[in-house]
């Protein structure tokens, strides 16, 4: 003989539904879970991470070009500076800069209210702006100073800041 304590048995829960026919029904009808969100496919928000992550992709492939070969001791002709303007790393590293530029241009859109100095700079969002924006301008005056000498490092240090960016709010 085994005797069950009182709450294990059915009758219990319906003394505590008050035995309804309302209740009953009630408790037997399944509850259908709730649908999840799914966030829109295309938003200002995705397009900013996705030209993000498409300017680090530019500004390794711009790293890895052949560079056209440097010319010294002498005034360039003008075939040599086409010769460079048009070379594959020239041509990503315009390509990179307007990538980078659109990118900031989207950030600033779609998470305009994120920014606030109030939160003090070293508050993530304002730390992601920050580092973007810096990147971004630093691969423009790369650029802008390309073919000559010296525009390497400031390329590479604006990528490692929208790198830098980009980890911080992953």
């Amino acid at each position: 003989y085994t005797r069950q304590a009182p709450f294990m048995d059915s009758k219990s829960y319906m003394l505590a539904l008050n035995e309804s026919d309302a209740a009953r029904e009630q408790a037997a009808m399944p509850v259908a879970p709730a649908a999840g969100f799914e966030p829109p496919l295309f938003s200002g928000s995705n397009a900013h991470k996705y030209l993000g992550l498409g300017t680090l992709a530019m500004v390794v492939a711009t790293v890895i070009a052949p560079k056209p070969p440097e010319i010294e001791d002498r005034a360039p002709t003008q075939a040599e500076l086409d010769a460079q303007d048009s070379s594959t790393h020239a041509k990503l590293g315009r390509a990179t800069a307007a990538l980078a530029a659109a990118t900031v241009t989207t950030g600033l859109l779609a998470h305009w209210d994120d920014f606030h100095l109030e939160d003090g700079l070293y508050d993530p969002d304002n730390l992601h702006a920050l580092l973007g924006t810096a990147g971004a301008l630093a691969m423009l005056y790369a650029v802008s100073k390309a073919p000559g000498g010296g525009h390497a490092g400031m390329g590479m240090a604006g990528g490692v800041a929208m790198g830098v960016a980009i980890k911080i709010t992953w």
